[in-house]
């Protein structure tokens, strides 16, 4: 269930694609893929649990998209760019069950891409084992693990946000935080 995502800001010349895949069976295999630079597996498999919505996940590939089109990346591609903090972390693992696969199609006038999204949902339908899934608010936050993004992000002790009643604004305010500091540690 690929999804094509239009970013505002972002020229045409580069396509943002995202899936989620749940139950994966071959993490083990992508994550090879990956550390060897198969080239055909250029994409960035992140770890759901680290992802908490459609806002978080495209704030760091609208970054990552920036930092490439200014020259200034500091990993190989825009798709290791967008997890650069920490591969461990937020990249795929052998162990990952749950996973946001997001490829980004760049064509510019010294090197037009010929891939489309049909051909980037053909490789991941045949190279990914697990079950589609939509790219919602409501999955990803099935798979969020709070505990692991409170530790990644130092948001342990903040302690305002646990006087906070209502799940849906714990939450909103969380994915603020979280955001907000992914921000930060740009500039």
């Amino acid at each position: 269930m690929l999804e094509t995502v239009t970013l505002e800001h972002v020229p045409t010349s580069h396509s943002v694609h995202v899936a989620v895949f749940r139950n994966v069976t071959n993490a083990e295999f992508l994550q090879s893929q990956l550390l060897s630079r198969n080239a055909d597996f250029e994409y960035a498999f992140i770890d759901a649990s680290t992802v908490i919505s459609r806002f978080h996940l495209l704030s760091a590939v609208y970054k990552a998209i920036t930092v490439e089109l200014s020259g200034s990346m500091k990993t190989p591609n825009v798709h290791s760019e967008i997890i650069s903090e920490a591969y461990r972390r937020y990249g795929i693992q052998p162990s990952t069950k749950d996973v946001v696969v997001v490829k980004v199609l760049i064509s510019r006038d010294d090197a037009p891409s010929t891939a489309t999204s049909e051909d980037v949902a053909k490789h991941l339908e045949t190279h990914v084992q697990g079950d589609p899934a939509p790219f919602s608010d409501d999955e990803l936050a099935r798979l969020t693990d709070w505990s692991k993004l409170r530790k990644y992000h130092k948001l342990n002790g903040v302690n305002y946000v646990e006087g906070i009643k209502d799940e849906q604004t714990k939450k909103r305010e969380l994915e603020l935080l979280v955001v907000s500091a992914m921000s930060l540690r740009g500039l």
